[in-house]
């Protein structure tokens, strides 16, 4: 036994005590193998599974370093059956690589036969591979290079894909220099990017992912097609690329509902291109209108199943997701490792906070309770119809313009899910609303104001879930959302955690009904940000109401 700030646990888990000398040297050294489950105030939690093995694989990790870490930093004597399944799981990768040989093309090649004819035998690869080129390699068609790792993912034998990309349409794309710098984590981010090939970069909300799709494409001096959100994530990602690159106006191309723009840099978004017309998605030609050289997914895991397909088909391409959180309540992270890459840079939220690139949050759940007439009512409705009920309570607004008035002149956002409940508050706090209906001119409108301090309150719906760079945003005011969503939770408290100019730190209420669904799903939603270091304080809406410290 030794004082190391790690225990070991057979189960493949790691708790990782917060308060040791050596936790961030550890936290560091186990990062690239080892996903953080949970961190509260003491202990964190990390949990070693054959996707993190992979991803650190994939990053140039080998068995030996995972096993170094573990023995360096263990407590407790390292159970042996974790050691050696460490290092079969990660024997894994690699045994099947994607090549490109001159004569055959693109080809699957094996370094253990037997792998080999075992993957040959499932039903799911056939359909994906060619002729048999020799004992130990397959051809392969080349519009299945993405759907052939999917199905090896799947099948425990993750592909290798060494088969390179290429280099598109030549581009030059600079980084201005005036005025401003990378951060060390960007530029570290970008660089581990472009080496690696194509990947998925992770940073809080706040930290400048756009910055870094901008430094990956100083990399690719390429044509460069950049998939968004939404219309007015289009707009930010043009402005900053035009402040922060040597790009001009005419080169950077708009692709959404009211313009099909296709210039050396295209901004789409996610919407026009999964949109079916007459049983098929047209704009997925736009993957086709250019010889690209790179491709960026911002918020990558909101990736809808039609782009999900084409990125299959993408695989020739430099491919950088970005992403605040790799959480998908579809489970389908597997699929964005293999589809846009491993991992290639990540960082926990609390650390960046800890360094000031981001605000200090504090989080507070707002319990209240629903009046005898609510109770009964919530608990005669149809199952379909409750969370709606306890999440749009006639007592919440009552607390939500109590906050609101707490915080008079702070900039502050009131979050919500049901229209409706929106609309109310909207003429209730005197506050404009954005929601899906409004106009896009009008909403930058609104934003640029709430940006200015014009407006000091603004009502929004999940359009402002994504992308919506509001800096001096401080307060956020949750009162419905879509069900139990962790990634959403983390992207709404994203919405305040811009660094203020006045150096303060923002606060993030959730606004709940006692005893009832909302209060489940709240649990759920708050999970997250929990794994990240962020704990919820609970008051009492009496409190709020009553004017009291909270």
């Amino acid at each position: 036994m030794t004082d190391g700030p790690l225990i070991v646990q057979s189960d493949k888990t790691l708790l990782l005590e917060v308060d040791h000398d050596l936790a961030d040297q550890c936290r560091r050294e186990i990062a690239p193998f080892a996903e953080l489950e949970r961190a509260p105030e003491h202990v964190h939690t990390y949990r070693i599974t054959p996707l993190a093995l992979w991803n650190a694989r994939a990053a140039g990790h080998d068995a030996e370093q995972v096993i170094d870490a573990l023995l360096k930093f263990s407590r407790y004597p390292v159970p042996h059956a974790l050691l050696v399944d460490v290092a079969d799981t990660m024997g894994r990768y690699g045994r099947l690589r994607l090549e490109k040989h001159p004569s055959d093309g693109l080809v699957l090649v094996s370094t253990d036969r037997a792998v080999l004819e075992e993957v040959l035998r499932a039903k799911k690869i056939k359909g994906l591979l060619g002729t048999r080129v020799s004992p130990d390699t397959v051809a392969v068609h080349p519009s299945e290079r993405g759907t052939l790792k999917q199905a090896l993912l799947k099948l425990g034998w993750p592909a290798e894909d060494l088969a390179g990309y290429v280099d598109g349409e030549a581009h030059p794309i600079t980084l201005a220099e005036d005025g401003w710098e990378l951060r060390p984590y960007q530029k570290h981010a970008a660089d581990a990017f472009w080496h690696g090939g194509s990947g998925v970069v992770v940073l809080p909300c706040g930290a400048g992912k756009t910055i870094v799709g901008a430094a990956a494409m100083a990399h690719a001096g390429a044509t460069t097609l950049i998939l968004v959100t939404n219309t007015v994530s289009a707009h930010q990602w043009k402005q900053e690329l035009l402040k922060r690159t040597s790009l001009t106006e005419d080169e950077i191309g708009e692709y959404t509902g009211t313009k099909k723009q296709v210039r050396p840099v295209t901004i789409a978004t996610y919407q026009i291109m999964s949109t079916r017309r007459q049983g098929s998605y047209r704009h997925l030609e736009l993957f086709d209108a250019r010889d690209w050289g790179l491709v960026v997914y911002d918020e990558v895991h909101l990736l809808p199943a039609p782009i999900f397909r084409m990125t299959a088909d993408l695989q020739a391409r430099r491919r950088l997701g970005l992403t605040a959180t790799l959480v998908r309540e579809d489970g389908r992270e597997g699929d964005v490792f293999s589809l846009i890459g491993p991992k290639r840079f990540d960082v926990p939220w609390k650390e960046m906070e800890t360094q000031g690139w981001i605000a200090p949050a504090d989080c507070v759940e707002v319990r209240v309770t629903l009046t005898e007439s609510e109770r009964l009512a919530y608990a005669t409705a149809e199952p379909e119809e409750r969370y709606r009920f306890c999440a749009t309570t006639e007592t919440k607004n009552d607390v939500v313009e109590a906050l609101v008035n707490r915080h008079a002149g702070e900039q502050t956002l009131v979050i919500g899910q049901y229209i409706d409940q929106l609309d109310e508050l909207s003429e209730r706090l005197d506050a404009p609303v954005i929601k899906g209906e409004t106009k896009i001119r009008e909403r930058e409108r609104l934003f640029d104001a709430f940006r200015s301090g014009e407006i000091s309150c603004l009502v929004v719906s999940k359009v402002a879930n994504f992308s919506i760079d509001l800096p001096e945003a401080s307060i956020a005011i949750q009162i419905s959302g879509a069900f139990g969503s962790r990634q959403e939770e983390a992207q709404r408290l994203g919405r305040v955690l811009r660094p203020k100019a006045s150096g303060g730190g923002a606060r993030f209420y959730a606004v709940v009904s006692r005893d009832t669904l909302d209060q489940d799903y709240a649990a759920h939603r708050q999970r997250f940000l929990a794994e990240q270091g962020y704990a919820y304080r609970i008051v009492d809406s009496e409190a709020v109401l009553a004017g009291e410290e909270i």
